[in-house]
């Protein structure tokens, strides 16, 4: 019989489906200062990229149609505000600016080039 640290979830990756590899690879380093981690092929049919504690899977839609533009992730930041102003210097699409929310949260999103959210949250202080 194994014990709780045998079946303790040791890391976590979201997976956004995505039309082109290459292109997402170029957005994510450039806009949304994510780095290059795992590259499959070249041109590449699938990818890693990291910032910080964040991985995010780039997989082709030829893979998995269905899932494009479908993807979203909740992703918890120091600052809402300081990262709203580098990724709107970046040109990163915003889908919904820095705000206040009910349930004690700041928060904004962004959508990459196929429609997949991110949204940065931190908790307001009260």
């Amino acid at each position: 019989m194994t014990n709780a640290a045998d079946r303790k979830l040791v890391a976590f990756a979201a997976v956004f489906t995505v039309r082109d590899v290459g292109r997402s690879l170029d957005y994510y380093g450039a806009r949304l200062g994510f780095r290059e981690f795992f590259r499959l092929g070249d041109p590449p049919s699938y990818a890693i990229v990291e910032r910080d504690a964040v991985s995010l899977h780039l997989m082709p839609a030829s893979q998995e149609s269905r899932g494009l533009g479908c993807s979203s992730i909740y992703v918890f930041a120091a600052s809402v505000d300081d990262l709203h102003a580098e990724l709107l210097a970046q040109g990163c699409t915003i889908e919904h600016a820095p705000a206040d929310l009910d349930y004690g949260m700041r928060e904004m999103s962004v959508l990459d080039p196929d429609g997949n959210r991110i949204t940065f949250s931190q908790e307001v202080n009260r």
